[in-house]
């Protein structure tokens, strides 16, 4: 008989997550690797975990979502239960907090403000964001988030307060006023010395006003780029193995040769 019995498994969420929390203070008090974890030493390891669970979802494979958020919500009651060893706060402040936080964001659901539309929505968020003691609209995006994430989510919290483009052609022409900037600027038949520290600056300027426009057309420019990065990696991993299998090394084969098994992973 084990010296603690794991929790039955539950039936509902209320008693799923108690079993959650039942195993992890049982961990925490008797696991050698448990007991030294920290806010720091898990950070990283959140970090992964996230990651895992963005590339389920970028895959489609719901068994796999299904185990990632796992990991991910035993990730977030760690770190409550860590804070509560030092009475700075517990797993249950962290679900009151939240909720109290979606309470007053929402005044058209739990109050009486009337909305049109998701966008009325949003504006109320960002408006009551700043109401709570945010300096600025753009304080809530963290400075950490990779750099196309962050231009996004920049994007989306200006479009919040009204600073925004009215339609989508004026953004076209914004991108096409920024690469054709790049262009003069770096003219690819021009092979004089360039200004790296300007060229990068123009460079960010091409991928921002590309990003606004993906954000008009309800394109994730986070998603889209992740799903090019996978479907290089597909083709690519084909042209090795079929490289393989005819005794060739990419490093001895031509342009031309590539392009053949290129365009057949193309058609697959």
């Amino acid at each position: 008989m084990p010296n603690n019995p794991i929790p039955a498994s539950a039936n509902n969420p209320a008693d799923a997550f108690t079993r959650l929390l039942t195993v992890l203070d049982t961990l925490r008090t008797q696991c050698p690797w448990d007991k030294k974890q920290t806010m720091e030493t898990l950070r990283h390891l959140t970090i992964e975990e996230t990651y895992e669970l963005s590339d389920a979802i970028l895959d489609g494979d719901l068994d796999e979502i299904k185990k990632e958020l796992g990991d991910v919500m035993m990730h977030l009651v760690f770190y409550a239960r860590i804070a509560s060893e030092t009475n700075d706060f517990n797993i249950t402040d962290v679900l009151n907090g939240v909720c109290n936080k979606l309470v007053n964001r929402h005044p058209h659901i739990y109050g009486d403000v009337e909305v049109q539309n998701e966008d009325d929505v949003k504006r109320n968020w960002e408006q009551i964001k700043l109401k709570e003691g945010n300096k600025s609209v753009l304080a809530g995006v963290p400075s950490s988030l990779p750099a196309l994430v962050k231009a996004a989510r920049i994007q989306e919290k200006a479009r919040g307060v009204g600073f925004d483009w009215e339609d989508k052609n004026q953004v076209w022409e914004k991108v096409e006023e920024e690469l054709q900037e790049f262009k003069t600027e770096f003219n690819v038949t021009d092979n004089t010395a360039i200004d790296l520290e300007k060229a990068e600056s123009e460079f960010g300027d091409v991928l921002f006003s590309l990003i606004n426009y993906a954000r008009f057309i309800n394109i994730n420019p986070e998603n889209a780029l992740e799903k090019t990065n996978k479907k290089f990696i597909k083709r690519f991993q084909y042209l090795e193995n079929k490289a393989k299998e005819n005794g060739k090394a990419l490093a001895d084969m031509t342009l031309a040769e590539m392009d053949v098994y290129w365009n057949e992973a193309k058609k697959i």
